[in-house]
């Protein structure tokens, strides 16, 4: 069975994305909906909050498929849910960069991506800084 992001990640996710029942164009001047869905989302479309869950449900299953895929090493829940919100925004990309550095570096290497567009992101600093507390929070291991 695929492993599946904790109940504290999906509320990581949640809160640093914010729910929006009209698209709009994020810093990135990308078209985004729901808690973050960008797939096929134009200028004017609008939902309700239980197709943004679906949606995000959805989305969370290609960044856990990319945690599960590309993290050798074994993790905590936390640990888990921690990369899988990294990557649900950033992408499987920047997880691989990120992981080249070592898994024991993980929460500092987090707070280094909290920039769009070559320019500091308040909201990406304090998410950046939520998934390294929540990598850190010891529970066991799956």
């Amino acid at each position: 069975m695929a492993r599946i992001i904790n109940h504290a990640g999906l509320a990581l996710i949640k809160e640093s994305e914010g729910y929006r029942d009209h698209a709009y164009a994020d810093t990135g001047k990308v078209w985004t909906i729901g808690y973050g869905h960008t797939k096929g989302v134009k200028q004017g479309d609008i939902c309700n909050p239980a197709q943004a869950e679906h949606w995000l449900e959805e989305d969370l299953v290609s960044a856990e498929s990319d945690v599960s895929r590309l993290v050798k090493a074994p993790l905590t829940d936390n640990q888990f849910a921690a990369l899988v919100s990294f990557t649900f925004n950033l992408g499987a990309g920047a997880l691989q960069t990120m992981l080249s550095h070592g898994i024991d570096k993980i929460p500092t290497q987090m707070l280094r991506w909290d920039h769009d567009n070559g320019k500091v992101q308040p909201g990406l600093t304090n998410r950046r800084h939520k998934e390294a507390i929540l990598w850190s929070i010891n529970n066991e291991i799956s």
